[in-house]
């Protein structure tokens, strides 16, 4: 029974996770993941946490799912080839915005644009994850033969750019909008990678 109880809480997690993801932090009500995990809200307090808990919980779920694909997207690259790496990395995000079981957009994206009315405990774990993908991008282009200068500015870039792919795919661009943002960072970042190559 112990087992089931956990597995049930995971898928409970997982459902919740998306109910953040689909509504937004502040357009979510503990009703609203009531009805989403199937949990009344007694349940979810003591199995779960306080809203703020809740939502933390799903952030690092979030954040650990899709950091996994990306440093696997990231590693798989050659790594003397940086455009290679940031090819695939981009190809992870774009592969999830057109997973039509999946909301739009970007969860950790969505709470960065909140983090004005959000608790500091929740802002500051919102610019921890980014803080994350900004490392694993610059460590990626580090190895990838970058000069320290090119990987730090690259790596704040990409981050931007991926977060914006999550915002306009929200809003409605399509997909070949979406790959043309992408081929506009690749371009500049292969012509920067040749010129330090010669």
């Amino acid at each position: 029974m112990a087992g089931k109880k956990q597995f049930d809480m995971d898928t409970a997690l997982d459902t919740a996770m998306l109910q953040f993801w689909r509504d937004g932090y502040a357009d979510t009500s503990l009703d609203d993941l009531s009805r989403a995990t199937g949990l009344n809200r007694s349940s979810i307090y003591s199995s779960l946490g306080d809203k703020d808990k809740l939502f933390l919980r799903c952030l690092d779920l979030y954040a650990a799912r899709y950091g996994e694909k990306y440093d696997a997207a990231l590693a798989h690259a050659a790594p003397d080839d940086p455009v290679a790496a940031i090819r695939a990395f981009f190809d992870v995000t774009l592969g999830r915005i057109a997973d039509p079981a999946l909301p739009d957009g970007c969860l950790i994206a969505q709470t960065a644009m909140a983090i004005p009315v959000l608790s500091s405990g929740v802002a500051a774990h919102a610019k921890k994850a980014l803080g994350l993908q900004h490392l694993r991008l610059r460590t990626a282009l580090k190895t990838g033969g970058l000069t320290d200068r090119d990987a730090e500015a690259f790596a704040a870039h990409v981050a931007a750019v991926n977060q914006s792919l999550a915002v306009m795919s929200r809003a409605g661009a399509s997909r070949a909008q979406l790959l043309d943002i992408v081929g506009v960072t690749v371009d500049a970042l292969s012509q920067t990678s040749r010129t330090q190559r010669t």
